[in-house]
């Protein structure tokens, strides 16, 4: 495993050794001693989440208020997504500042994004599968949704998707604006 530092404190992208052959490839997607020996630090993921969105799909900005903030392992095993964090700690100088990637079956890249962080993604394939870790259980009363666009976070999403319409739920459609 290959872990690359971004320019969010504690925010990794982290890539697996995948080993290609004629048959197809193997990759160990996630290994407890190894992630706590990169990211530095004791993560214990109680929680997978999958979800399958169509081309256009946009999710988020989501995250979960203390004390059920969440940590998030996130990758994609079918298609490619624009996956997008938001640090969301007030305390950061990095405060409102995201950071995107294209995550997808190709590049098998993940995206580690600690707790206090909004996390979206734009479905680039007609297809995308993601399946992300959670170290804190789902607790619906402290479900948070930011808007997609909010213009003081201003994330630069691909231009030509946006052009033909995302497709939103109404949780997403009807997110807080900070």
């Amino acid at each position: 495993m290959k872990i690359e530092k971004t320019y969010i404190k504690d925010l990794f992208v982290i890539t697996p050794e995948v080993f290609k052959d004629e048959r197809g490839f193997f990759m160990e997607s996630y290994n407890y001693k190894k992630f706590k020996e990169l990211i530095k630090k004791d993560i214990k993921f109680v929680q997978d989440n999958f979800s399958q969105s169509h081309k256009g799909v946009l999710r988020g900005i989501h995250f979960q208020e203390e004390p059920f903030a969440q940590a998030k392992l996130v990758r994609v095993s079918e298609g490619e997504v624009f996956d997008v964090a938001v640090d969301l700690r007030e305390n950061s100088s990095t405060y409102l500042k995201w950071f995107g990637i294209f995550l997808s079956e190709k590049n098998h890249k993940m995206l580690f994004i600690p707790e206090g962080f909004g996390h979206a993604f734009l479905t680039i394939s007609d297809i995308a599968n993601v399946g992300y870790k959670t170290n804190n259980f789902y607790n619906k009363d402290s479900d948070r949704c930011i808007r997609w666009d909010d213009p003081k976070i201003s994330i630069e999403w691909p231009v030509e998707l946006l052009e033909k319409g995302v497709k939103l739920s109404d949780k997403d459609r009807n997110g807080f604006l900070m």
